[in-house]
């Protein structure tokens, strides 16, 4: 008997020590170095990554961290560029080593502005991974067909709509004005124009059947890019739509104001506005400005309409679809209530 649970032991601490030493092995594993590969049409690939890695890549110089852009297909670099890309686990905290190419232009011509290069972003991880709400909104697309779509940053993200992957105090005023339409939000946190220009590049609008898309972009560009930069990439945008969804109607919405300073940070959003208004009119584009909905007489933005100076609160988006309504309700051959 005595010999019978020496036995045992030794069997269920083997057990035990190999359990553990397959956990351990993979943390022990280096991570391999992703290969950057081009072909003749300019598309760049990236491989290496293991069952449990994503690789993560930039094309502004630098180094992939655990919240850069995924890489989820081939990227479009003929005008060429640095691509820099590293493999991370699953979780985000093991990493590998960085690679880095820079590839030359394969024809003449500049490099179009970064506000025009389409990339994929995770900046807002782990509020939500962008990777699976685009695997999601472009499944519920395809499944529902909408005829109302909004595309944006977190200002749309944020109004309601499936999938609730994210806070959302506009969820009650989404439900009110767009609940009996078939409607999408294509809002994704923290977006840029180029991150929009991959989104619909890669299927989010494929399968739609839209009457009015409602595009609402640009804010966090002004942090970085030229006012007529923004204004080229929201323009694009617009033609990618119009390819796209060739019958669909655009509603395009003037950057909102934001800053707790409105004389200073308006400046290049009011720059953009002016812009991008002349859009208005061409391929079926209606523009719209509803900022002044969210400035006070002294100038400010009051904090019961946009808690951060940035960000609609319930209120203030009741505000904003109040005030796009009665032309969004004509844009979709609807009586105005």
């Amino acid at each position: 008997m005595k010999a019978w649970k020496q036995a045992c032991f030794v069997v269920a601490v083997g057990v035990i020590g190999a359990a553990i030493v397959a956990r351990i092995q993979p943390l022990a594993t280096p991570l391999p170095k992703p290969e950057l590969r081009r072909n003749a049409r300019g598309e760049v690939t990236l491989s290496g990554a293991m069952p449990d890695g994503v690789i993560r890549y930039t094309l502004d110089g630098s180094d992939p961290d655990a919240k850069s852009g995924p890489y989820l297909a081939p990227i479009a670099l003929p005008h060429g560029g640095v691509v820099k890309a590293r493999v991370f686990g699953r979780n985000r905290k093991r990493q590998g080593e960085p690679a880095a190419v820079q590839f030359p232009p394969l024809r003449g011509g500049s490099r179009p502005a970064q506000s025009l290069v389409a990339v994929t972003q995770d900046r807002d991880w782990p509020i939500y991974d962008w990777t699976q709400r685009h695997e999601a909104v472009t499944a519920l697309v395809r499944k529902r067909r909408p005829s109302l779509v909004f595309i944006g940053d977190s200002i749309v993200h944020a109004f309601g709509g499936e999938p609730h992957d994210r806070p959302q105090p506009g969820r009650a005023v989404w439900k009110k004005y767009y609940g009996r339409r078939n409607t999408a939000n294509l809002g994704f946190g923290y977006d840029y124009t180029e991150n929009v220009l991959w989104r619909l590049t890669h299927g989010q609008l494929d399968a739609a059947a839209v009457k009015v898309v409602v595009l609402l972009i640009g804010t966090n560009n002004a942090d970085r890019d030229p006012a007529p930069e923004i204004a080229k990439a929201i323009g694009a945008i617009c033609e990618l739509i119009r390819n796209k969804q060739p019958q669909a109607r655009i509603l395009l919405l003037g950057i909102l104001p934001r800053s707790d300073r409105p004389e200073t940070g308006l400046a290049q959003i009011t720059e953009v506005n002016q812009l991008i208004a002349k859009y208005h009119g061409q391929h079926g584009v209606t523009y719209l400005d509803i900022g002044a909905n969210f400035i006070s007489a002294d100038g400010s933005i009051p904090k019961d309409l946009m808690r951060d100076h940035l960000h609609p609160t319930a209120k203030g988006y009741e505000v904003l679809a109040a005030a796009i309504e009665p032309t969004l309700a004509r844009l979709l051959s609807e009586a105005a209530p």
